[in-house]
């Protein structure tokens, strides 16, 4: 599942929070603005707040989540964004809402004025029901159930298709080639347009300095124009980027066209294409492409889960598919994309599904499901012998030998205290440990007894981040005591810098004398007492 603190401007939002998000959307010219729709279908809205892109009412910007109310409990289906920018959003009444940025009409209202609330896109519209939504830099397009497509907002290059370079102020209809015709995806470039129609056909239309329409030429369509190089394909999926397009076949061909200035098309060079060229031929399947019109990044997904990026990344221009760790396309945009926005509207899977460490840490301490109980101060903590077994060597020892304990349900620890002990235990659920620093003293004996080196470094970190010069001297000692060299010369020089503090600490004078001894040694090596 994708992580979405992957993208800064949720770093702010806490577990609960990110929890309940259910789709999100991440846009804006530095991707410092976000919507983001719960799983009880409320839609809320963070960021900068660029020509009052976040619907709130006004033009203030938000470091915490605001909640649009009017759009409270639509079910989104579709959101894209513009560059102003301008947001669309659709939900599944077919209704179609605008804000934000709208110098050129984008927001389909029949003015110029800028949207600060989410307004209902309804001229041309009544009685149709919206599906798809898709926004270039200043123009806007939607898509209904019945296939048709409309166009508004900037048409300096014919990307309304109208067949005029005027702009359109509401939604118009695209017909011309389209007319008769059912579409089942649209999507745009910058300055351009692309619709997929059923039986697997491209049409586009708008500006073509590069090539980004693919019919082999480079002058600007006004109406819809096919794309005669695919001829014989059925085109499943399209994306463009900022100037280019690529084409993802029912067969798993990928074609890319269009601007090359920093190797986006995949091609090995940095020439533009005209019409679509295939790529990748020697890669496997691929099922997925990505990219969006304020980037310069492509990215794909292959049969077996594989993910490539090329393009722009991070200022570099990778002229070939390079393969990445990443398990899916939107990890490339969140990690290398400049501005590192979503390519797409992003759906979260909130189901019951957990995964395995999900279920390790739920089931820990479980008795329904444990077969051995460690008591503990008089308390028991119920465990799983086999994750025992798999997670750390004194237990695999333990129970795949002839140690008494390995007969028993019931196993009685003395020499470790209740909360040190559970924590240990729980630490090999979930790989994290949480413990005041006093009681992590005692954790880091037993990691030290157990031979849990990556636990012993846990304990160190946690000892360090709460030192006091109240605990200074006594957490010292325990380094000491446990040989954590690293700790121990963090907390030596602690005890230097704040020395007169912590030589009037009752833990100072209750420490045995050849360590007080050693400790003003090396204090006094080290220039302590000169004054």
């Amino acid at each position: 599942m994708v992580d979405v603190t992957k993208w800064p401007i949720f770093s702010m939002m806490g577990p609960q929070e990110l929890s309940s998000i259910r789709k999100a959307c991440v846009f804006g010219t530095s991707a410092n603005e976000a919507v983001f729709i719960t799983k009880d279908d409320e839609v809320y809205v963070i960021g900068l707040n660029c020509s009052s892109c976040l619907g709130t009412g006004d033009s203030q910007s938000s470091i915490i989540p605001k909640k649009l109310d009017f759009l409270s409990g639509k079910k989104v289906v579709s959101v894209s964004y513009g560059s102003g920018p301008h947001i669309l959003l659709a939900t599944e009444d077919g209704e179609l809402f605008a804000w934000g940025h709208n110098g050129y009409s984008q927001l389909g209202n029949g003015t110029t004025n800028q949207g600060a609330a989410p307004l209902l896109v309804s001229a041309n519209l009544l009685n149709k029901k919206v599906t798809e939504v898709a926004c270039g830099s200043h123009h806007s397009m939607a898509l209904t159930d019945s296939g048709e497509v409309y166009a508004w907002g900037y048409n300096n290059c014919g990307q309304v298709g109208s067949g005029s370079t005027a702009n359109q102020p509401t939604p118009r209809r695209v017909s011309s080639c389209l007319q008769n015709k059912v579409a089942v995806s649209i999507v745009c470039g910058q300055t351009s347009s692309l619709a997929v129609l059923d039986n697997g056909e491209v049409y586009g239309w708008g500006y073509n300095g590069n090539g980004q329409l693919g019919l082999g030429n480079s002058g600007n369509q006004l109406t819809p124009c096919r794309l005669a190089a695919l001829q014989g394909l059925c085109v499943q999926q399209i994306v463009s980027g900022y100037a280019h397009s690529l084409a993802l076949t029912d067969e798993g061909l990928l074609f890319a066209w269009g601007a090359n200035t920093y190797g986006q098309l995949g091609t090995g060079n940095k020439s533009n294409q005209l019409s679509p060229l295939l790529i990748m031929t020697e890669k496997e399947r691929i099922v997925e492409v990505a990219a969006c019109h304020s980037t310069h990044t492509s990215a794909c997904k292959t049969q077996s889960g594989q993910v490539y990026m090329w393009g722009q990344c991070r200022g570099q221009s990778i002229v070939l598919p390079l393969l990445t760790h990443f398990t899916c396309t939107d990890d490339v945009f969140a990690c290398f994309a400049t501005p590192s926005v979503m390519w797409k509207l992003l759906s979260m899977e909130h189901d019951d599904f957990l995964t395995v460490a999900q279920s390790l840490k739920k089931e820990f301490d479980n008795p329904e499901t444990a077969d051995l109980k460690f008591c503990v101060d008089g308390k028991h903590i119920c465990v799983h012998k086999a994750i025992l077994k798999i997670r750390c060597e004194h237990f695999r020892t333990m129970f795949q030998s002839h140690w008494n304990e390995d007969m028993k349900e019931v196993i009685e620890i003395d020499q470790f205290s209740y909360p040190v002990y559970r924590s240990f235990l729980e630490f090999l659920y979930t790989d994290a440990v949480e413990l005041p620093p006093e009681d992590a003293i005692g954790l880091l004996d037993l990691a030290t007894s157990y031979c849990e080196n990556r636990l012993k470094r846990l304990c160190q970190h946690i000892i360090k981040r709460g030192i006091t010069v109240e605990n200074a001297f006594s957490l010292l000692a325990a380094a000491v005591r446990y040989d954590a060299e690293d700790l121990e010369e963090f907390c030596f020089k602690f005890c230097v810098n704040h020395l007169t503090e912590v030589t009037q600490t009752a833990a100072f004078w209750q420490i045995n004398g050849d360590l007080l001894k050693d400790f003003i040694c090396r204090a006094s090596r080290c220039g302590a007492f000169k004054n």
